[in-house]
C-alpha cells in the first residue's frame, strides 16, 4: 500500500475519532441534563431500563433522558471496539502508538461503565457520580488529542509553553470541573443559597473558576501576541476566548437564578466539555510541514470532521 493510501486509511480513523469526540461531548450533555431533571434513577435496574431494552409503558421525559444517555454510552463504546480493531487490522499503515492508545480508551470506557452502573445500583453516590463525570471529561481530552494526531500529524514540535500553557490549562479546566461536580452532587449550592450552609464548596468554586479563567485568557492573548506560527491558530484561540467568556458568564446566570433553570446548568456543562475537547486539541497541535494532499478526497469529506 503506497504513502497516499496510508495517508488515507490514517484520515479515515481521525474522521472516526471525531465522531466519537462529538458522541462523548453528547454523553455529557445527556448525563447533565439527567441529573438537572432528578432522571438518574429514572430506570431502576442496570443495563437494561424496567427489564427492557425499550421501555414502553414507563416511557416519560426521565426514562426517555436517562434512556438515551444509556444509549449513548453503548454507542461510544461499539465505535471504540470498531477503533481498537481497525487499528490492528492496519496497524502496519498508522502510527505505532494508536493501538495501544485505543485499548486504553477502551479500558476507560469499561471503567465508566462500571461507574454508571454504580451510580444506579448504589442510589447515586455522590463520590462515585463525580468519578462519572471526571472519566468522561478525560475521555474527551484523550479522544480529541487522538484526533487531533491523527488527522494532522506532523514531525515539527509546537513550542514548550504553548505545550505547558495550553495542557496546564487542560489540566486545571478538568480539576475546575471536579470541583463543580462534587459541589453539584452534594447539592452544596442549593444549601448554601437557601440555608447559608455547605458555602465551602461554592467559594472554592468560584475561586477556581476565576483562576482557570485568567490563565486561559491569558494564554489566548500570549499566543496571538507571540506571533508566527501561534498567532496562526487564532481561530481556536478566538474560540476558547469565547467559551470562557461565555462559561463565565452562565455560571454567574445559574447563580442569579438560584440553581432553578435546568437549561443554564446543562448549557454551563456543555460549554465545560467543549473548552476541554478545544484545549486537549491544542495541546496536541503541532505546526504543519506541507499540506497533505489525499485521494478522492471531495470538500464535503475533507469538512466533514470538523465539528469533531
Amino acid at each position: 500500500m503506497n504513502s497516499s493510501s496510508s495517508n488515507l486509511i490514517q484520515w479515515r480513523m481521525g474522521q472516526l475519532a471525531a465522531h466519537i469526540v462529538v458522541a462523548l461531548v453528547s454523553l455529557i450533555v445527556l448525563g447533565g441534563a439527567t441529573r438537572v431533571m432528578e432522571a438518574g434513577l429514572a430506570c431502576p435496574d442496570w443495563p437494561l431500563c424496567f427489564g427492557t431494552f425499550l421501555p414502553g409503558r414507563q416511557m416519560n421525559i426521565q426514562v426517555f433522558l436517562e434512556w438515551c444517555h444509556r444509549l449513548d454510552a453503548f454507542l461510544v463504546g461499539i465505535a471504540l471496539v470498531v477503533q481498537l480493531v481497525l487499528t490492528f487490522i492496519w496497524r502496519a499503515h498508522l502510527p505505532r502508538w494508536l493501538p495501544w492508545a485505543s485499548s486504553l480508551l477502551l479500558f476507560l470506557v469499561v471503567l465508566q461503565a462500571g461507574l454508571g452502573a454504580l451510580t444506579v445500583l448504589n442510589l447515586l453516590p455522590s463520590g462515585v457520580v463525580t468519578a462519572h463525570l471526571v472519566l468522561a471529561l478525560i475521555l474527551i481530552a484523550a479522544m480529541s488529542g487522538v484526533t487531533q494526531s491523527l488527522l494532522f500529524p506532523s514531525s515539527l514540535q509546537s513550542p514548550l509553553w504553548w505545550r505547558l500553557m495550553a495542557g496546564g490549562g487542560l489540566i486545571a479546566l478538568i480539576s475546575q470541573s471536579l470541583l463543580g461536580a462534587r459541589m453539584a452532587t452534594t447539592w452544596a449550592a442549593q444549601r448554601c443559597l437557601a440555608q447559608a450552609q455547605g458555602c465551602l464548596w461554592l467559594e472554592l468554586h468560584r475561586f477556581f473558576a476565576i483562576t482557570v479563567a485568567a490563565w486561559l485568557l491569558f494564554f489566548v492573548i500570549i499566543s496571538l501576541l507571540a506571533g508566527g506560527w501561534t498567532r496562526s491558530q487564532w481561530p481556536s484561540l478566538l474560540a476558547v476566548f469565547v467559551l470562557v467568556i461565555t462559561q463565565v458568564s452562565l455560571g454567574l446566570l445559574t447563580l442569579e437564578f438560584g440553581l432553578k433553570q435546568p437549561a443554564l446548568t446543562v448549557s454551563h456543562q456543555l460549554l465545560a466539555a467543549l473548552l476541554v475537547a478545544l484545549l486537549s486539541a491544542l495541546s496536541f497541535r503541532r505546526p504543519q510541514e506541507k499540506e497533505v494532499i489525499l485521494p478522492a478526497m471531495t470538500k464535503e469529506t475533507f469538512l466533514e470532521p470538523c465539528h469533531g
